[in-house]
């Protein structure tokens, strides 16, 4: 195996074969070489935290197999129009206070439609006036709508592979990889952070894993928020019964990510809430350097946010709290002195 590139040297050139490698490791040294990268790039002890918001949920019209949202499915989920602006705002002040960074909108949405454009461009200039980061993920986006967006102050969009190129079709039908790639463009183009990952344990080999990181990599330049999620199955949708990955398997997922990627952030996303601190410990060792904050990520279960301070608390984690730094919030820096220790 090569040495650790330097970050003049960021690589967007890897191939299936190498990526394999990094997972055939013996697990303590694939964590000791992430490790290495980490620290060579970020501080080992900080999480950025970022909170979830659905702003428009159900009737999909995307037939993704993991999505609740979607209305090929009956998961029992209600559909719901998009939200008004001022509810939106609400959330994000509750999110600030609670020490969320940046904030994140999400619409069940195939693409988000001229109608809806000015609403969501209102609640874009609204969050950011609060002084967070702001984010959303709308489905595909066209190149006006991605100029749009970056001009009303959003500062990421969200748009996932999912999963690797040969497996795709497995889990996807109504809209193709080449669009995923398409509306990532035109979002890097518009001046906009790219935030783009996947979801594993869907029934996907190694190599499929291989394969989605190995497109994420080598785009060039690489997202700046890679979200790896784990599946959480919905009664409802075709994966409903789909076995658990191994654990080790997705912690060798988010270790392999880290070296691909050296200066991408790695968020632990959905399927947190069925990890123990142990399971989460070692991912923050393996690179994960983001996680949601809150009980619920769109529309599945999440970690309570107490759970999160104490698990940091143990770790000596400070979490990125830039916004509740600025706003000195007293009672929740003396309850949990470690979790805000970042203000100092």
């Amino acid at each position: 195996m090569t040495a650790t590139p330097a970050p003049a040297d960021l690589r967007h050139d890897w191939t299936r074969a190498e990526i394999l490698e990094l997972f055939a490791l013996p697990f303590n040294d694939l964590l000791f070489r992430a490790q290495q990268v980490h620290r060579a790039h970020f501080d080992p002890n900080q999480v950025q935290v970022s909170t979830l918001l659905s702003i428009k949920t159900g009737a999909c019209p995307e037939d993704c197999k993991y999505c609740p949202q979607s209305g090929h499915y009956d998961t029992g989920l209600d559909k719901e129009k998009l939200l008004e602006v001022e509810k939106v705002i609400e959330e994000a002040r509750a999110a600030k206070a609670n020490g969320s960074s940046r904030f994140c909108m999400g619409a069940a949405w195939r693409s988000p439609a001229e109608k809806d454009m000015p609403y969501v461009l209102h609640m874009v200039r609204e969050v950011k006036a609060l002084g967070m980061e702001t984010c959303m993920t709308l489905g595909m986006l066209d190149e006006d709508k991605a100029k749009r967006l970056a001009d009303a102050g959003l500062d990421y969009y969200n748009h996932n592979l999912d999963t690797s190129p040969e497996y795709y079709g497995e889990i996807i039908t109504t809209r193709t990889y080449a669009d995923r790639l398409e509306t990532l463009d035109n979002v890097r183009r518009a001046g906009m952070k790219v935030c783009s990952g996947g979801i594993v344990g869907m029934g996907e080999t190694q190599n499929d894993r291989a394969g989605l990181l190995q497109q994420l990599a080598n785009l060039n330049p690489h997202p700046d928020s890679v979200p790896i999620n784990n599946l959480v199955k919905v009664e409802g949708t075709p994966l409903e019964n789909e076995g658990d990955l191994e654990p080790f398997e997705f912690l060798r997922t988010i270790a392999v990510a880290r070296i691909l990627m050296p200066q991408s952030y790695v968020r632990l996303s959905a399927g947190r809430e069925t990890m123990n601190e142990q399971m989460q410990a070692l991912a923050f060792l393996a690179g994960a350097n983001s996680i949601f904050y809150g009980e619920k990520l769109l529309t599945t279960p999440n970690p309570a946010a107490h759970q999160d301070q104490q698990l940091f608390a143990k770790l000596g984690i400070n979490a990125h709290l830039r916004t509740a730094c600025e706003e000195q919030v007293p009672a929740a820096r003396q309850e949990h002195p470690l979790f805000y220790n970042a203000c100092a």
